[in-house]
C-alpha cells in the first residue's frame, strides 16, 4: 500500500506507536477514537504492509556509560565492489557502530559510533576502524550536545 493510501487514523496509529511502541491496544485505540477490534486490525495491515518495520527498546547511552557520541566520515582511495560489500559486512558486526550510511560527496561513507570516552574511541579508530576493508581516511566530527534524538519519521 502506498503511503498516499494512509488515512489520517492510520498516521495516527504509526504516530502514536512511534511514542510509545508497548502502548496496549486498548489505550491506542483510545488514543486515535477506535475501538479496540478495529484498532487491532488496523495495526496489524500495518505491520503486514511493512509500515512497520519492528518494536524495539530505547537504551540510555549514559546509563550505559557510553558517553562519547562520533560522526566519521570514511574515504576510500579505490572504489572496488568487493572491497565496499566486505566493508559493510564487517561494519554491521560491529556493535559500536550505530548506523552506516553510503554518502555522495567528500566522503564514502558517514558512521555514526558510541564509545565509553576519548581513550576509548581512540583505541577504537587505531585498533578496527582504521583496519577495516577499502579504508583509506577518516574524519571524526564529536557530538558535543545531543540536541535532538530519532524523533520518529514524519507522518505528514
Amino acid at each position: 500500500m502506498p503511503a498516499d493510501d494512509l488515512d489520517k487514523t492510520d498516521r495516527a496509529i504509526l504516530a502514536a506507536l512511534q511514542n510509545d511502541g508497548r502502548m496496549s491496544n486498548a489505550r491506542l485505540a483510545e488514543t486515535v477514537g477506535l475501538s479496540e477490534t478495529p484498532c487491532a486490525r488496523r495495526l496489524k495491515r500495518l505491520e503486514n504492509d511493512g509500515y512497520i518495520d519492528r518494536y524495539r527498546a530505547v537504551l540510555s547511552r549514559g546509563a550505559l556509560g557510553l558517553g562519547v557520541v562520533a560522526f566519521v566520515l570514511v574515504r576510500f582511495a579505490v572504489h572496488d565492489r568487493v572491497v565496499a560489500t566486505r566493508f559493510e559486512r564487517e561494519v554491521q558486526a560491529i556493535p559500536r557502530i550505530l548506523s552506516c550510511h553510503n554518502v555522495s560527496g567528500s566522503a564514502d561513507y558517514i558512521l555514526q559510533i558510541v564509545a565509553r570516552d576519548l581513550d576509548d574511541y581512540g583505541t577504537f579508530m587505531r585498533d578496527e576502524l582504521r583496519g577495516l576493508p577499502g579504508v583509506t581516511s577518516v574524519e571524526s566530527a564529536l557530538s558535543l550536545r545531543e540536541v535532538k534524538a530519532y524523533g520518529g519519521l514524519p507522518l505528514s
